[in-house]
């Protein structure tokens, strides 16, 4: 059984710093792309970063200079590094992974085929 376990979210200042993690088991997703997203109450979810295998990172404009994402195949782990948190950036924080081998920037949820179940992200003013 495929899956993917958030961790690492809780309640933050403003311009504190979080590290969120996501465990893949059941299969590798060493050529898969992988990605974060976030949905905040009565929001869609919204993109926040994604990385190919070995490809460059891409950030959504709201978090880019300050969220690092980054992966280690050898655990089969996802990193979402979150320095100089916003309110604005309180919201569920998911990730997610392609089934195949995908190359470019998938930036939509519906390209995605795998989902964790969500970890909170609470920054206080």
């Amino acid at each position: 059984q495929v899956q993917l376990l958030e961790s690492g979210g809780g309640l933050v200042q403003a311009g504190g710093s979080l590290r969120l993690s996501c465990a893949a088991s059941g299969r590798t997703f060493s050529g898969s792309v992988m990605g974060w997203f976030r949905q905040a109450p009565g929001k869609e979810r919204e993109f926040v970063a994604t990385m190919e295998n070995g490809g460059s990172p891409y950030y959504a404009d709201s978090v880019k200079g300050r969220f690092t994402i980054s992966r280690d195949n050898a655990k089969n782990t996802l990193y979402l590094q979150m320095n100089s948190l916003k309110p604005e950036d309180t919201a569920v924080y998911y990730c997610a992974a392609t089934a195949r081998v995908r190359v470019g920037v998938l930036k939509a949820p519906y390209q995605y085929d795998y989902w964790g179940q969500g970890t909170q992200v609470t920054v206080s003013s």
